[in-house]
């Protein structure tokens, strides 16, 4: 048996492998140090073997509380992606499960691999009415991808949505992946009726070198992305440096920043509530989105999530706040768990499948609620 992490997003330490009934393992941090929690490995050769695979530094992690009522994600092909026998005692983060073939893969959850990623842009760019923009470079040197939908038109709302400024949180790019589909697809009619009013801008990884890394929230140079935003540095954090540019270039009707959620087992909207702009109107737009959604998709709820921030209190170093107060625009960010969704549990959890419905579904509450936004 060997267990290994040589492979983009991958993320392992193996301490001790000579037992498969009770392999010792650890996380490794971003750089910077002060995050971890992402792991991605494989296993060769233990099948029919009953693995028991303990991560002992999962206390140590950034968010202790994301290993309650968590079960790992695991696969065969490193495509199809289920859920294993997970247990969490305060101490360790324990693994159980017998592959049924040689190869297993096991990951915090579903990755979304860079070849797809690179896809999923090729496929769009390719599309009518669809152009791809590179806003520049990463710290490792990739690019940094912005796909247009719609022509650049001062009469057109001006839609922004990104995606994984912490790269662990894979189920965000899972998400843009189902709107852009569906936002591209010609019978939906929907989706027309926005194309005809709106153009969309969109990043599905802002953070593509933490995501090769196999980082929870940092990027090469150990900057949490968002925690930039009113000053970023175009050396430490040129991913937002680069889409502030852009930004500042087009202006913001509207602006969706995709993340996960390690402890929380809800998908939930996090507004702009404490800028100094906020307002009436500001709760008019966002109430409306928000019911919406809850409508369309049950997997979504207003009920649970972060607390609100008082009056003027609001983190303008966080893509949501400083783009509401910036450009007074509806400004959200969008949760989603990383476990499953406590009011509606399903056997794989939370899954690439939901989000990219999730994601489609933005596009409905998108629609009822442009009316309010320009």
């Amino acid at each position: 048996m060997h267990i290994g992490c040589a492979f983009e997003s991958g993320n392992i330490h193996v301490l001790d492998a000579s037992d498969p009934g009770n392999v010792q393992l650890q996380i490794r941090p971003d750089a910077g140090g002060d995050h971890f929690q992402w792991f991605h490995f494989r296993v060769d050769g233990a099948s029919g073997v009953p693995l028991v695979l303990r991560v002992t530094n999962a206390a140590d992690a950034s968010y202790p509380k994301g290993w309650e009522d968590y079960r790992a994600c695991a696969s065969h092909d490193g495509s199809t992606w289920f859920r294993v026998d997970t247990a969490w005692d305060g101490k360790e983060l324990v693994l159980r499960h017998a592959p049924e073939q040689d190869l297993m893969y096991f990951a915090y959850f579903a990755p979304y691999p860079l070849e797809r990623h690179g896809s999923l842009i090729a496929e769009t760019a390719s599309m009518d009415r669809a152009s791809l923009r590179r806003l520049g470079s990463t710290v490792d040197g990739r690019d940094l991808d912005l796909l247009q939908i719609g022509p650049e038109d001062d009469g057109r709302a001006r839609i922004w949505v990104i995606g994984r400024q912490h790269p662990g949180e894979t189920m965000a790019e899972w998400l843009i992946e189902g709107l852009l589909v569906h936002l591209l697809d010609p019978d939906e009619p929907v989706s027309r009726s926005l194309l005809r009013r709106c153009t969309f801008y969109v990043v599905p990884n802002m953070n593509p070198d933490g995501s090769a890394r196999g980082h929870l929230r940092n990027n090469a140079a150990g900057a949490n992305l968002n925690r930039c935003w009113t000053s970023p540095d175009p050396d430490l954090s040129p991913e937002v440096f680069h889409v502030r540019n852009a930004m500042e270039a087009t202006g913001v009707d509207f602006f969706l920043d995709v993340h996960g959620d390690e402890a929380l087992p809800y998908n939930f909207v996090s507004g702009a509530e404490g800028t100094t702009g906020w307002n009436e109107r500001s709760a008019a737009r966002q109430a409306r989105y928000l019911e919406v959604l809850s409508l369309v998709n049950p997997d979504f709820q207003t009920r649970f999530g972060y607390p609100v921030a008082a009056p003027g209190k609001a983190n303008l170093r966080m893509a949501t706040n400083w783009v509401a107060e910036r450009f007074g625009c509806l400004s959200m960010t969008l949760e989603q768990p990383f476990k499953d969704t406590a009011d509606d549990p399903q056997p794989e959890g939370w899954s690439p499948e939901r989000a990219q419905r999730l994601g489609r579904d933005q596009l409905v509450a998108l629609h009822a609620t442009l009316p309010l936004l320009v």
